[in-house]
């Protein structure tokens, strides 16, 4: 993932990051070079149970002490919840909320995302299955609505880790 993005900058920037995106658009890597190089701490975060309310445990998340970057977060609730669900477990309102905890925290979501078969080479690659390729179109397209949606009030930098190459403020 050399050279994919000047790491430098934003971490430098911030103190909060949270990276986001479909399965295979590397987020874990992004994540894991982020602790490495500049001392992050890394929160994996899966999907949380049911029973559990997603604003708490993410409110939660980000009242931790230092400099934090998450490897997902609640925007995939927003992206994978209605496409298999049949609907998100967080409502805008809650997810504007987190939001702004982010950026309070002098924070940036970073949204990753490649091409639908680069998307599911990687996938097949590291799980040896992937979702069709329309399922990862829909998928993409989603997470775009998604970070378009919250660009109007938060910073979001979109990456196309396809090839490699910069950050762009969406």
């Amino acid at each position: 993932m050399a050279g994919l993005m000047n790491t430098e900058e934003i971490a430098a920037a911030h103190r909060t990051i949270v990276i986001e995106g479909c399965d295979g658009a590397r987020k874990s890597t992004l994540a894991t070079r982020l602790a490495r190089e500049h001392g992050f701490t890394v929160i994996h975060c899966p999907r949380t149970p049911d029973s559990v309310s997603l604003l708490q445990r993410y409110l939660g998340v980000l009242a931790r002490p230092g400099r934090l970057v998450l490897d997902r977060s609640f925007i995939s609730e927003l992206a994978y919840g209605p496409l298999y669900r049949g609907g998100s477990r967080i409502t805008w309102d809650e997810a504007r909320t987190l939001a702004k905890a982010v950026v309070n925290r002098d924070g940036v979501f970073l949204h990753l995302t490649a091409s639908t078969a680069v998307i599911q080479t990687r996938l097949l690659n590291r799980d040896k299955e992937a979702p069709l390729p329309e399922e990862i179109a829909a998928l993409l397209a989603a997470y775009q609505t998604v970070f378009a949606t919250l660009a109007e009030s938060v910073p979001v930098m979109t990456l196309d880790t396809t090839v490699g190459g910069r950050p762009s403020t969406a």
